[in-house]
């Protein structure tokens, strides 16, 4: 078992995780976490996304929002 949490371990550090160590000798602290700003950014936009299809969906008035509708209410 100790050998499949190295290579776990080495996966991740070794491999995915390699193009970090790049942006971890950078001076600039917004440039260094660019990444990670990408990936807010991304988050961020499909969040509206998804809000918005759930807010046409329920305008649309297909969902049966009765009493009966379930079997728990």
């Amino acid at each position: 078992m100790r050998a499949f949490f190295e290579g776990i371990e080495d996966l991740f550090v070794n491999g995915l995780f390699f193009p970090y160590d790049f942006f971890r000798f950078m001076e600039n602290w917004w440039t260094s976490n660019i990444i990670n700003w990408t990936f807010i950014v991304i988050g961020a936009i499909a969040m509206v996304y998804w809000l918005g299809q759930l807010k046409k969906y329920d305008a649309s008035g297909e969902e049966d929002k009765s009493i009966t509708a379930h079997s728990y209410l």
